[in-house]
């Protein structure tokens, strides 16, 4: 049997502020490669040259990544702001469009960070630009030093810094084979009010909706709000993630061979 073959969703980038191209960060890559045990291939998120069609024909499963851009607010009948920018409208068109058909054609979805944001969107949900300015929430940024920049070392940067209850009996909680984790977090937009389809199945101390499965689903369909493709091959937690997503595709190309 092949490998499965992993579509990983692209983000707009501009190099030395001339030149438009498509990037998606290499731990997401390494984490199906060498977690997944798929062959990553990266799709453009921009509508005019991907045929969703045509690419789920092609793989095996899709992960949605994180980003840095928003999904935009009036995906969710929401006015834009400025102090919320940057904004990726093509990835949205695209990312929302493919979750409703992965989940249609029962083909494996895995949403990290902005993919799970995604999933929710695309099933009718919406979010908050900013999870810590409502009363009571923590700031889940990245760290950052006193002067503002971003911390250097990773470890700082992607290290646990809260708990997430998980639903006794749900489907994380069978897969990771407990009810409380601990993850880290590099996000400020989050779920405000979850899909129509969406099952919330995690939550973080502060209230924070962290983990989601999409209802009905055929197979694999997860969101996580942290990063789980930092580590996979340490970090139980997100290696028993990316392994089950592998796991879900074999199982697609048995029932199909």
């Amino acid at each position: 049997m092949r490998k499965p073959v992993v579509g990983v969703i692209g983000n707009a980038h501009r190099v030395e502020n001339r030149f438009q191209v498509q990037m998606v960060g290499e731990r997401n890559l390494r984490a199906v490669a060498e977690v997944s045990g798929g062959l990553p291939v990266m799709f453009a998120g921009s509508p005019d040259i991907t045929d969703i069609g045509a690419l789920l024909d092609t793989v095996d499963g899709i992960v949605l990544t994180g980003a840095r851009a928003n999904v935009h607010p009036t995906r969710f009948n929401v006015d834009p702001c400025e102090a919320h920018e940057p904004y990726d409208i093509h990835r949205d068109e695209v990312a929302l469009a493919l979750s409703v058909a992965c989940v249609a054609r029962g083909i494996p979805l895995f949403g990290i960070c902005r993919g799970l944001q995604e999933m929710n969107v695309a099933f009718g949900g919406s979010l908050h630009p900013e999870i810590r300015e409502i009363p009571g929430r923590m700031n889940h940024r990245m760290p950052r030093l006193e002067n503002g920049e971003i911390h250097p070392d990773p470890t700082v940067v992607f290290a646990d810094r809260h708990d997430v209850d998980l639903t006794p009996g749900g489907a994380f909680a069978e897969l990771l084979g407990c009810d409380k984790i601990r993850v880290n977090s590099l996000h400020g937009q989050g779920i405000l009010d979850p899909g129509k389809r969406v099952l919330i199945e995690g939550i973080a101390e502060d209230g924070t909706i962290e983990a989601i499965r999409i209802a009905e689903a055929k197979t694999f369909a997860l969101g996580v709000q942290w990063h789980a493709e930092y580590d996979p091959q340490h970090n139980p937690i997100n290696r028993k993630l990316f392994e089950a997503f592998g796991q879900a595709m074999v199982a697609k190309q048995r029932a199909a061979a």
